[in-house]
């Protein structure tokens, strides 16, 4: 992994970002799911200043991209692709777009849908805030699925995290009125910081039931990863959220 800039180290953007950009070389493979495979599941992104950011004018439609129109499940941080692809096969009417920064990841997703037969599924390499932010047409998505994402579990590396303050009103804008936020992370503290700050965003209630301190049942929708496992093998227990944007207005 590259080395992480210093905190004090110039930036093209104004928050700290919740990745640390991995740029291996990647096997032909993968260097072949690019050149072979991109053209039918990468949507090219136009970019600002920084190689993972977005154009303030750039736009995903997803019904011109897609070519019709279908619900849309937006995966942020979708690794290699095993949960978003097993989705994506298994729900052929509805419309699935993956959200990543590492290349090689992308490439395994473009060869894993490419395998299954998988055709509802486009990829965005890009830095996260800014698809649901600027990328997608507002109230475009009907969920938005946050699974796993980096705990940056140093506390001073904590203002990286993905859901923190204000996550409400980046994630809120890209859903739909009723659209749902599922997350999961098998990291406690992240997982408790995640509740307080969704349950305090007012684009956002509970979608599922219990006190303050209930979590919401696994989504049978999530498959079952080499990754989720391995947290499970470490004693790790994994926590689910799930959430409903309110209406607006």
């Amino acid at each position: 992994m590259p080395e992480e800039p210093a905190d004090d180290a110039p930036s093209f953007r104004k928050q700290p970002v919740s990745f640390v950009r991995r740029s291996g070389r990647m096997s032909d493979a993968q260097e072949r799911a690019w050149s072979e495979l991109a053209p039918r599941y990468a949507f090219d992104v136009p970019r600002d200043i920084a190689s993972t950011s977005v154009h303030p004018d750039a736009r995903l439609i997803p019904a011109e991209v897609y070519g019709r129109t279908a619900p849309l499940m937006v995966e942020i941080g979708s690794g290699q692709g095993h949960a978003i692809v097993s989705a994506a096969a298994a729900r052929p009417d509805v419309d699935f777009l993956a959200v990543e920064v590492f290349r090689a990841g992308l490439a395994r997703t473009m060869l894993d849908a490419d395998r299954a037969g998988v055709r509802n599924l486009r990829l965005v390499e890009a830095n996260a805030p800014e698809v649901l932010e600027r990328l997608l047409p507002e109230g475009a998505a009907d969920e938005v699925w946050v699974f796993f994402p980096d705990p940056w579990h140093k506390s001073r590396h904590n203002k990286r995290r993905l859901v923190k303050e204000g996550f409400g009103a980046t994630a809120g804008r890209a859903l739909r009125d009723g659209g749902l936020l599922r997350l999961a992370t098998d990291w406690e503290d992240y997982a408790l910081q995640m509740r307080e700050v969704l349950d305090a965003e007012p684009e956002f209630e509970r979608a599922f039931d219990g006190g303050e301190d209930a979590w919401a049942p696994r989504f049978d929708g999530r498959a079952m990863t080499a990754f989720e496992r391995k947290g499970i093998a470490k004693g790790r227990e994994i926590r689910d959220l799930t959430y409903r944007r309110v209406a607006r207005g």
